[in-house]
Parts: C-alpha cells; sequence; structure tokens
C-alpha cells in the first residue's frame, strides 16, 4: 500500500479527487464542512471505502453505502491489516475477467448449484451450503459453510439466479430462508452472522416468513 495524499479538510479531498484516481479511501466521519458519509454521496465513482471512526451508529449507513469495512477508533493493528486485505480482494477481482455465476442445468432441487468463477478459478457452489450473499457496490461474497468466495457481479444480477428460498432481506444481503438460526426485529442471525432487514425488504420478509409455516 501506498499512501498518495491525506486531507483533513473534506473539501480538498474532494478537489483531489475530481482529478486523481485513487484504488482506497480511509475516511473518517467526523470531519468539518462535510462528513465522510456526505462526502461518500458526493462521489460519482467512489474507490473502495473503509471508514475510520469512532461512532459507531453510522456502522448501518456504511452498509447501505457498501463500504469495504467499518473501522472503531482506536483502531488495533490486527484489524486494519483484516480491512486492508479484504480490500485487496476486492482490488484484485476488479483488474481480473470474471464470469457471472450460472445456474447448473440440474433439475433436482437437492442437486442445484451454481458455477462462480473468482480470478482464475471456477468454483461449484451447492445452494444447500450456500447460507448468504453478501455485496459490495459491483462485488459479492458469498458465503457457503462459513468460508468466503468473492466474484465480481452486481447483487441484482445474483438475486435473478437463486431458488425460491432465497431472498433479499437488505440491499446488501441475501439470504437462504431454509438456514437462519434466529430472527429479531430488524435482523436475522446466520452461523453466527447479524444480518440486518431493510425496511424496503421487510415486508416481503415477513411475507415469505408466513409461507413457510
Amino acid at each position: 500500500m501506498e499512501s498518495v495524499a491525506t486531507f483533513r479538510n473534506a473539501i480538498e479531498g474532494l478537489t483531489y479527487l475530481q482529478s486523481n484516481s485513487v484504488d482506497l479511501l480511509f475516511l473518517d466521519i467526523n470531519m468539518p464542512d462535510l462528513t465522510g458519509i456526505q462526502f461518500l454521496k458526493s462521489l460519482r465513482n467512489p474507490p473502495l471505502v473503509i471508514f475510520t471512526t469512532a461512532y459507531s451508529e453510522y456502522a448501518l449507513q456504511g452498509y447501505e453505502l457498501q463500504v469495504t469495512d467499518y473501522l472503531l477508533k482506536p483502531i488495533e493493528f490486527p484489524r486494519f491489516l483484516t480491512a486492508c486485505t479484504k480490500a485487496l480482494e476486492l482490488h484484485q477481482l476488479k483488474n481480473q475477467q470474471l464470469e457471472k455465476p450460472r445456474l447448473s442445468q440440474k433439475n433436482s432441487s437437492s442437486e442445484d448449484s451454481i458455477f462462480v468463477k473468482s480470478g482464475t478459478t471456477t468454483h461449484r457452489i451447492s445452494l444447500s451450503d450456500l447460507s448468504y450473499i453478501e455485496g459490495m457496490g459491483n462485488y459479492v461474497s458469498f458465503w457457503v459453510n462459513k468460508k468466503k468466495l468473492m466474484s465480481l457481479i452486481k447483487m441484482s444480477e445474483v438475486e435473478s439466479l437463486l431458488p425460491d428460498n432465497f431472498l433479499r432481506v437488505h440491499k446488501s444481503f441475501i439470504v437462504n430462508m431454509n438456514v437462519i438460526d434466529e430472527i429479531e426485529r430488524h435482523q436475522v442471525s446466520i452461523q453466527g452472522k447479524q444480518i440486518p432487514i431493510g425496511s424496503t425488504y421487510r415486508a416481503s420478509f415477513l411475507q415469505k416468513l408466513d409461507e413457510m409455516k
């Protein structure tokens, strides 16, 4: 990683980005003139973004803005390294030519699978092992048996490939309804992961839940 510029003023940073390209932006939230959230919303084609802030209450907005990660101050190095590794994986995917996932030709629902190309390798994913899908802009993470497989594709495209037991519950999440462990008012839990239920998707989630009873 190479630091190319640092700004304490959001306006100066915005001016820099209008004429310079960067791969990754570490962005605070509490800044003069513009907040980090306002700053990010003003960018037409934002780079990968990692929020660095002392305010945990903005984490949900970070999900909505599809930031790469959300670091709470004081930031410990192992956590910083995890965020940077995640950003590197996304950056590498961006620079590779990846195929879109496609459904297999299996007829039996128990054998349904999709093929997902990540990097130079194509992986076959059994839909029964697929717990949830997390979107980050043009990137998607498929969580299979607690392991992450990243690919370059939009959530809307993934959504059209999956059977009815997969439901979009948030702008950034599609879940396998068959593997939900717990349901709370504003979130579900799958294998220890708390996944928010967006207000836009709550009605369809409750309807699907009723159909499954």
